[in-house]
């Protein structure tokens, strides 16, 4: 069995699946809680699905972008977890698993949220005739670049989007712009446990040593200056 972990925002996941199959998962809204509620979340749907630990055979995570503290504290416990029980570790992006839950979309779908300092984060992916593929890879943009960018017309707008947002989308793009709203929006754990699990029957998976967070920018708190500790 596989435990899938996505803590990348407000909104965290878990899932269980056999063979990428969804067996259960739990999404809720954890606001900076991430590191207190986590653990006893996992727990708690491994003793509604009578699995045991040992019952693991790889852990799939959300490497973001997003939250510095929610990502911390996702793929530390799946490392943690790959090393101690000896499991194969898959990381999934975030912005690819906010894309792919609507994968049959016939045409460039544009993930994105907002990322501070008045910045959207973003990537584009598209799945055609030769498979699913990333056509931007994720990057940071000030929303006055990415409503300009060309790239983008018809393209299905998702991730988190704010109203305000949405309405600028349409006025940059046309009325007819495809934005997925609502629960439509809500990035759950089976999306990213798909992904994963793709890649590992196909034989690829991540050192977990290695893997760590996507950060599109430098956290905010740096080393003080002049070698002082």
């Amino acid at each position: 069995m596989e435990l899938t972990i996505d803590t990348a925002s407000e909104m965290a996941s878990v899932a269980l699946s056999r063979e990428g199959s969804l067996e259960a998962e739990l999404t809720w809204r954890c606001p900076r809680n991430h590191s207190v509620e986590l653990l006893p979340t996992i727990e708690h749907l491994m003793r509604r699905s009578n699995v045991n630990k040992g019952d693991l055979t790889a852990v799939f995570v959300c490497i973001g972008p997003g939250s510095y503290t929610g990502l911390r504290v996702g793929v530390s416990t799946a490392k943690g977890l790959a090393f101690a029980l000896g499991l194969a570790i898959v990381g999934v992006g975030r912005l690819e698993a906010d894309a792919y839950q609507h994968a049959d979309y016939r045409g460039p779908i544009c993930a994105l949220h907002r990322a501070g300092r008045s910045e959207l984060a973003w990537a584009l992916f598209e799945s055609a005739a030769d498979g699913w593929r990333e056509m931007v890879s994720p990057c940071l943009s000030p929303p006055e670049a990415l409503l300009a960018d060309k790239r983008l017309e018809g393209a299905l707008f998702c991730g988190e989007i704010s109203e305000e947002l949405a309405e600028s989308l349409r006025g940059a793009f046309g009325p007819p712009t495809a934005i997925a709203l609502g629960a439509a929006s809500i990035r759950r754990a089976a999306t990213i446990t798909e992904l994963a699990w793709r890649r590992l029957a196909a034989g690829d998976r991540d050192d977990a040593a290695s893997l760590k967070p996507i950060y599109l920018r430098e956290p905010a708190i740096t080393p003080p200056r002049g070698g002082r500790k």
